[in-house]
């Protein structure tokens, strides 16, 4: 990355300490699915049901814990609630970790095409 944290002394513990909580949080595929979800735009939870392919209450307990670590933010419109990024530097992360798993994909696969001929 370009920029560096500086994490010397107690107050780079607990800096260290919220980037892998961060870190853990984007561990989960469901995390995943519903961020690139929001991507779209903002969404409710029924939306985001839909589009992830999981229950009402799974999509609401990862909402819960995107929420408190920041990665969304929450609207209340009337009975509903809509969701939305809260932090666009998360796709940021995503690209630059999709971009080193699509070369290693594609490394392996020019090894297994490179295996197969004769």
């Amino acid at each position: 990355m370009s920029s560096s944290v500086a994490v010397a002394g107690e107050s780079g513990i607990a800096v260290v300490e919220l980037i892998a909580e961060r870190f853990r949080v984007l561990g989960e595929p469901t995390r995943i699915r519903l961020l690139d979800a929001l991507r779209e735009g903002p969404a409710t939870v029924g939306e985001l049901q839909r589009a992830v392919g999981s229950s009402q209450q799974n999509v609401s307990k990862h909402l819960t814990v995107l929420l408190r670590t920041g990665f969304v933010r929450r609207h209340r419109e009337g009975g509903f609630s809509r969701y939305a990024i809260a932090d666009e530097s998360v796709f940021d992360l995503c690209e630059h970790v999709c971009g080193g798993v699509r070369r290693q994909l594609a490394d392996l696969a020019a090894l297994l095409q490179a295996d197969a001929k004769p």
